[in-house]
């Protein structure tokens, strides 16, 4: 029975007994929605997100998606026009328990039909959201019900599975989370649960619309459709056990890196990982589609530095084609430039970190590719980086950013300013397996002979 009803518009009745939308425009992290309804459970905080609130009719606890057009600010002077859900892309995170019959009523306010397909769940086929295949694909103005239980805990998302290449070009997506109903020997318990998507957009500088066609030179690298410096901190307490969930909805793959602190991956997209299959790292892949859950024991204060390893994805609307002028002397050329065209100004004969302190003029709203001021100047990062903040006097359940780390005495790198002696060459370097022949021998006299055409003969 619960198959057929994704298939079918609610009716007017059914309508009228709609659970209220709920739309957050805000693009800051909202504090941890704690279940006033149903079973209770450890609430994650999304970064840069918000949590979408349910109300229980009968025991089923049922939740209302609008998809619509929404316009995300990616970073502070900088937005872009997007599709996402309730008001924000990513939309707001989904939280249940294991074993909670969930009703999630989706309506459709984009130009064009849709479906919701709900990533990693065991469900029945024709819940599985896949336009076409398994029901029809939600029209313009129509709302639609999906209906199953939550059969295993752990990490997902949801995303459309209808012109999919163009809606989640355009932000369409959205974490699930579904917690423990009971204590689970796989699943600790830990003081802070965050959760994020890596989405990846193609926005032109000084436009707003992202170009849906782009198959891999994106642009803006983001979590939950932010790029640094407009991704917020992750602020936790010293000796907190942290756990952190990341879904992948780009076209590649991120080697997300951790700073100060060894962690294990805990869980992927089929739940909690064996033990016997946990060692220690500071980074760890997470290919397209997939999920990856981390967790550390917070015990190193500071600020530290958390993003994708891959270096361009640490960068804000990057041209592909810009030339290498590394060693390049600019000086004749950018005068004779200049005279022509005054905002003209050198670029990269240094290396990019110039880029940070020039006030080159770029269209409105776009974000500079390198920026943040950092405690000690300028971070020259952008895309996806942000920062762990680790503090002994951050109070439990505090998600407050609690400013600039204060370093003791004698522990910042510092210049210095002694006498520079020459280096000692290291002398006896090893040779090639196979040394190359001596150069001082005979040369040798090569006879090139032709063959002979003996067709004539």
């Amino acid at each position: 029975m619960t198959a057929a009803v994704a298939a079918t518009t609610v009716s007017r009745v059914a309508m009228a007994a709609l659970p209220e939308p709920i739309s957050q425009v805000s693009p800051d992290t909202m504090p941890p929605l704690v279940p006033s309804t149903g079973r209770p459970y450890n609430p994650v905080v999304t970064l840069n997100g918000w949590t979408l609130p349910w109300r229980m009719n009968n025991g089923v606890k049922e939740f209302h998606l609008v998809a619509e057009p929404v316009v995300r600010q990616m970073a502070p002077g900088f937005k872009a026009h997007l599709w996402g859900y309730n008001g924000q892309s990513p939309g707001p995170t989904i939280e249940v328990v294991e074993g909670d019959r969930v009703r999630i009523f989706v309506t459709n306010k984009l130009p064009e039909h849709t479906s919701v397909h709900w990533h990693g769940q065991r469900l029945p086929n024709g819940m599985d959201g896949v336009a076409g295949l398994n029901q029809p694909a939600i029209p313009s103005g129509k709302t639609f019900v999906y209906e199953f239980i939550a059969r295993r805990p752990g990490t997902f998302m949801y995303h459309p599975h209808a012109d999919e290449m163009t809606q989640m070009a355009m932000g369409m997506m959205g974490f699930w989370v579904t917690h423990p109903k009971v204590k689970n020997p796989l699943i600790d318990e830990v003081q802070r649960d965050f959760c994020f998507l890596l989405n990846a957009y193609d926005i032109d500088p000084g436009s707003y619309t992202p170009k849906t066609m782009t198959m891999l030179d994106f642009n803006l690298w983001s979590w939950n459709s932010r790029i640094f410096p407009g991704i917020d901190s992750l602020n936790v307490r010293l000796n907190d056990k942290v756990r952190i969930r990341i879904g992948n909805l780009t076209m590649t793959n991120h080697p997300i890196h951790l700073h100060g602190h060894e962690f294990q991956v805990t869980g992927t997209d089929g739940g909690p990982t064996p033990k016997s299959t946990r060692w220690y790292e500071v980074t760890t892949d997470v290919a397209v589609g997939q999920m990856r859950q981390i967790e550390f024991i917070a015990d190193e204060e500071g600020d530290w530095a958390f993003h994708c390893h891959k270096s361009h994805h640490t960068m804000n609307a990057m041209g592909h084609d810009v030339p290498t002028m590394i060693g390049v002397d600019h000086r004749g050329v950018a005068k004779q430039i200049t005279n022509l065209l005054p905002d003209y100004m050198v670029m990269g004969e240094r290396g990019m970190a110039d880029m940070t302190e020039m006030e080159m003029p770029i269209p409105e709203n776009t974000a500079p590719m390198m920026t943040g001021q950092g405690p000690y100047g300028s971070v020259e990062m952008g895309g996806m980086f942000s920062v762990l903040k680790v503090r002994k006097d951050q109070k439990p359940g505090d998600y407050k950013d609690p400013g600039w780390f204060k370093h003791p005495a004698g522990t910042v790198a510092y210049e210095y300013t002694g006498p520079l002696a020459e280096p000692e060459r290291f002398q006896s370097e090893g040779g090639q397996s196979m040394p190359r022949a001596q150069r001082n021998a005979p040369p040798v006299e090569v006879q090139v002979r032709k063959p002979v055409d003996h067709s004539d003969h």
